[in-house]
């Protein structure tokens, strides 16, 4: 005689369902060594998600935008790359982010949305998560400036007057960039320089 099993039919997570935690918890587990740097994770909106792995494509346009964005950037702002920004419900570690002061100023904390003027992802495989999650997460806490650079369609879009903590956070205003165009970097509302899209793409 041969033993069956039942299959029960699978069903999706709903929000309930789910056990939040807030970016001071996040801080402890983190400190207490329950997460560590090998863990590859964000906190999103309360929730520990996997980060998105990065084919060669992505990984070198994270370099282009470093080497391209601090050329242009005035005394009083750096760029940090791929290293977390701590906001309301989440702890995201952008691909690069435009931020003010110096880098010895978050020796004991990671810099808050109000220090930053441009936050950037690069999108192949998590193109979703970046137009959608991330764009509402940006939005809510005021990221002046948020860029998508999509190397899949070779085009950089660049969101921005974000709603802040609205029932459905989004940016009023998109602006794609292509080939052959000059993307402004704004800081505080002044356009301080444009860098070229072809620079900034693999």
């Amino acid at each position: 005689m041969s033993a069956s099993t039942t299959q029960l039919p699978h069903r999706l997570l709903d929000a309930r369902d789910v056990w939040h935690i807030s970016v001071a918890r996040y801080h402890q587990m983190v400190a207490a060594g329950v997460i560590t740097v090998n863990d590859r994770v964000e906190l999103l909106e309360g929730v520990l998600v996997n980060k998105m792995s990065k084919g060669p494509e992505h990984s070198l346009s994270v370099v282009l935008l470093n080497e391209t964005i601090r050329t242009v950037l005035p005394p009083g702002w750096y760029v940090s790359i791929e290293q977390p920004v701590s906001m309301d419900d989440s702890e995201p570690e952008p691909d690069a982010a435009v931020i003010r002061g110096k880098p010895r100023d978050h020796t004991t904390r990671h810099p808050q949305a109000a220090e930053v003027a441009i936050v950037i992802e690069v999108a192949d495989s998590s193109l979703r998560r970046d137009r959608e999650d991330k764009r509402r997460i940006y939005a809510r806490n005021g990221i002046a400036v948020y860029w998508i650079v999509n190397v899949a369609d070779r085009v950089i879009d660049v969101f921005t007057n974000p709603s802040g903590p609205v029932l459905t956070p989004d940016y009023a205003t998109t602006t794609t960039y292509h080939i052959g165009d000059a993307v402004p970097v704004v800081l505080d509302g002044v356009t301080i320089a444009t860098v070229a899209a072809a620079d900034l793409l693999p």
